[in-house]
């Protein structure tokens, strides 16, 4: 292990006014990206794919708009506004087509934009008409799976609206060789190519693709160079100016050739950083083992007295900023799925090397530090624990933690290498693994991981048990029994089962309909260049060109299914409380608290639906009737009564998250509904499907599209969020809720679990509450759980930011997966993090 510094480095007077520039507007769609974008697909129609792509990303960063802010140190942005967002026609554009008018004015992260920039996207718009990923993935699905999603029971909307992303790149390569060293790379595989080979054509393109995308990002940089050459000549602050030469001189140098200072390699990083979202809007762009690729740079630095820890903080704090000026304009469905305007770019600190041995260095405490200096959502940091960590390290992050700022989340070493063993990798590829995005690990620089491939909510098959697979009048599972012929737990559990097991089929085909498409309509060459093994092989990571391809779709609502199920088996068929029927009717009715709108629409649908299907003509009339008909259903006060007593006897059941094993255990085997059968699907690219337990924000808008649950849950309110337990469900305490979590088999979850836990801020003040927190850690990960994170934030201070949200322009909360600035989440995120169970030792 290296020797680190642990002491704390004051914050450089630079980096507030960086924040608050940043800040300083609402975020902006600009339109340079698509026009540039369009103009070159316009004038390579006819030739293949890999090349058009490869000159329009060319295209691109030889004409998209350059800016060097006030005070940057580093430099590169893909918009001339801070903190706003270039658009990705092909992918899709019909949702922003439809959202122009409103997108300024959204409950969840809205964008402000020119009536004139409206106008020229409208216009670009045409071009891409049947041309998109979006729409060749839909021609490629099963109607049944369309279906499926039209009806709620999954999403792929991540990749089906956008690009991939979720990937770490061998930052380190660029760092040490430069992009001359990977085009000789490619060069030198094009050089033994024989013409007469059976994948000449393919292979060919591919790296003449990536010959030209690594001479643009060389070419982008240079004009940078220029550009801060220019300025320096005119500026008259004489510090400024030679701030401005310094970054002439980094950018003349960096990425086209290997960096030769610490400086130069962290301007070397942003250019990767930022670039890979130029060429796709593709989020979750993972820095990942920051600490260990930037070391050898800094320690080198450092020792030969060329920069100081001070000057190397401030340089790696301008990189935190930086992070947060990437921006993504997402459909308004998913901006409330993701809400807070992030980016999920996870970079994690600590862990092993390939040789299992500690590598804590001193980067990893300053990367804990740049975190509090900055105080803003990204990067997104993790921490990697085992039985090696320092406890120096782990004390650092607790303080971090102990802001409030919900960084960083903790992962554990020892349950997470063996699940990637289990999934193909080497012993020591795994050793090395780094966390993409929200909770999803990988080997940087090898995989293709297609993570966050879809949600799939796990409280709609169990409502399809209960109407044998029909939906608002349509075949939407599988004609599983009546209840009413259920005469065992079994009988239900298997019909439950059933209604899983096709669904997920369903989720599957959608995703693989998409990946097919990425493949076909968007390789990305310059994103390939930095992954093994697709040089190598001619392909890009869209084709199967990475050493390791998944696809990891993550399920949601664990606890309330596991709850949910628990009751089902105790009250109705061990002791017979009430009966199946009844349960359905109940959960029709909301316990008794009537039809809310949601559930009116979703009735008169599907009485609608049965009525086309039996020939009739439904017209606005019909329509009309219908809805005035189910509105006027009223309940007798005995039924309310009555639905209100099955809930309460629902409420007395013994529920997951408070240290009681057959419950515990129970939600163990209702966890394997989702995380066993989808171990046996294939994709396009070779690889297999892996299961993840996470639901980044999407508890919350798909608990609103979800009936009332056997759990006691009212209709149209947040599933619980990850593996967590329902919200003020977990009445124990902190301990006894990990407990729980962490008798779930987090090791066939090898694409990721979240577990979140809220804390009183009082919890983790003074040492003794940083020992005890750590204690929290550590007993949780020897139990074997994958994944912590939490916030450390009052109750009534989040009430407060609500009442007086410009008081709180600088509240950074945990969300899912990452964290934001809590006045920018839409009211009901902030209602679901305000729920959560707030703990105390």
């Amino acid at each position: 292990m290296e020797k680190y510094n642990t002491s704390d480095i004051p914050k450089s007077s630079r980096i507030p006014r960086l924040v608050e520039h940043l800040y300083a507007e609402m975020p902006k769609i600009e339109s340079a990206r698509a026009r540039l974008l369009t103009e070159s697909y316009q004038q390579t129609e006819g030739e293949p794919i890999i090349q058009r792509r490869a000159k329009a990303f060319a295209h691109i960063l030889h004409h998209l708009p350059i800016v060097i802010r006030e005070e940057e140190l580093i430099v590169g942005s893909s918009t001339l506004a801070p903190r706003s967002c270039q658009t990705f026609p092909e992918f899709s554009y019909q949702w922003l087509e439809d959202e122009l008018d409103t997108v300024a004015g959204r409950s969840a992260d809205p964008f402000f934009i020119k009536e004139e920039t409206k106008e020229e996207l409208r216009q670009i718009h045409q071009y891409w008409k049947g041309r998109t990923t979006s729409e060749l993935a839909t021609s490629y699905m099963a109607p049944e799976a369309i279906r499926g999603i039209e009806h709620n029971i999954f999403t792929p909307g991540n990749y089906f609206y956008n690009g991939v992303g979720h990937v770490t790149v061998k930052y380190w390569e660029v760092l040490n060789i430069g992009f001359e060293g990977i085009m000789a790379k490619a060069k030198a595989e094009l050089a033994q190519c024989n013409v007469g080979d059976g994948d000449y054509a393919r292979k060919s393109r591919f790296l003449e693709a990536v010959i030209i995308s690594c001479q643009a990002a060389m070419d982008y940089a240079a004009r940078y160079a220029e550009l801060a050459q220019q300025m320096a000549e005119k500026c008259t602050d004489p510090d400024r100016k030679q701030e401005l030469l310094a970054i002439a001189d980094n950018c003349s140098r960096v990425p086209a050739k290997g960096a030769e200072s610490f400086y130069q390699a962290c301007q070397s990083f942003w250019f990767v950083q930022l670039l890979i979202q130029i060429e796709s809007s593709g989020h979750s762009i993972s820095p990942g083992r920051f600490d260990q690729y930037m070391y050898p740079y800094y320690k080198k630095d450092v020792e030969a007295g060329k920069i100081t820890r001070e000057a190397a903080q401030e340089l790696m704090d301008c990189i935190w900023v930086k992070l947060n000026d990437l921006n993504k304009c997402r459909d308004a469905v998913s901006a409330e799925g993701f809400a807070g305007y992030s980016l999920f770019q996870n970079l994690i600190v600590g862990g092993q090397n390939k040789d299992g041995e500690d590598v804590t260095n001193d980067l990893s405490f300053m990367c804990i530090q740049a975190s509090m200096h900055v105080n803003l959502p990204q990067p997104s940091l993790s921490i990697r624990v085992w039985n090696g960590s320092p406890h120096d390290l782990l004390i650092k992050a607790a303080e971090l933690t102990r802001t409030g700022i919900g960084l960083p989340a903790y992962y554990n070493d020892e349950v997470i290498i063996p699940a990637l063993m289990n999934r193909g990798l080497t012993l020591e590829d795994a050793r090395e693994y780094n966390i993409i995005g929200c909770v999803e690990p990988q080997k940087a620089g090898k995989t293709e991981g297609w993570h966050d491939a879809a949600f799939f909510n796990m409280c709609r098959p169990l409502e399809l048990v209960f109407s044998q697979g029909m939906d608002k009048g349509e075949m939407v599972g599988v004609p599983t029994k009546d209840i009413s012929e259920m005469h065992s737990f079994e009988d239900f559990y298997d019909a439950y089962k059933q209604q899983m097991d096709y669904c997920i089929s369903l989720m599957v085909n959608a995703d693989n309909a998409i990946d097919v498409a990425h493949g076909e309509r968007c390789p990305l060459p310059f994103l390939s260049s930095m992954i093994d093994d697709c040089i190598k092989k001619g392909k890009s990571t869209q084709e199967g060109g990475a050493v390791y391809n998944f696809t990891g779709p993550q399920g949601f609502g664990i606890a309330n299914m596991a709850d949910s199920l628990y009751a089902i088996r105790k009250l109705v068929f061990e002791e017979k409380q009430f009966t199946l029927g009844e349960l359905k009717e109940a959960l029709i009715w909301n316990y008794g608290k009537g039809l809310d709108q949601q559930s009116v629409q979703d009735l008169a649908q599907g009485i609608l639906k049965e009525a086309e299907n039996a020939g009739r003509q439904v017209d606005e009339k019909m329509t009309e009737a219908v809805v005035q008909s189910v509105l006027s259903m009223k309940l007798s006060k005995e039924k309310i009564s009555r639905y209100e007593e099955i809930r309460n006897k629902i409420l007395e059941v013994p529920k997951f998250g408070n240290d009681i094993p057959e419950v515990d255990y129970f939600a163990r085997d209702v966890a394997y509904t989702y995380t066993r059968p989808i171990q046996q699907y294939s994709n396009p690219r070779g690889g297999r499907f892996h299961a993840g337990l996470y639901p980044v924000s999407a508890n919350v808008p798909l608990g609103g599209q979800t009936g009332a649950t056997p759990d006691g849950r009212y209709a149209h309110t947040p599933v619980a969020d990850g593996v967590s337990p329902s919200a003020g469900k977990d009445v124990n305490g902190p301990t006894a809720a990990a407990t729980s979590v962490s008798r779930l088999d987090h090791f066939i979850v090898s694409n990721g679990t979240l577990f979140n836990q809220k804390f009183h801020p009082s919890a983790l003040s003074g040492r003794e509450g940083l020992e005890k927190f750590v204690a929290l850690i550590r007993t949780f990960f020897d139990q074997k759980g994958m994944h912590m994170q939490f916030n450390v934030v009052s109750r009534e201070t989040l009430l407060d930011a609500q009442a007086h949200p410009e008081n709180y322009k600088h509240l950074v909360v945990r969300v899912a997966g990452y964290s934001a600035l809590f006045t920018t989440l839409s009211r009901s995120l902030q209602d679901d993090i305000i729920r959560r169970t707030e703990q105390g030792f």
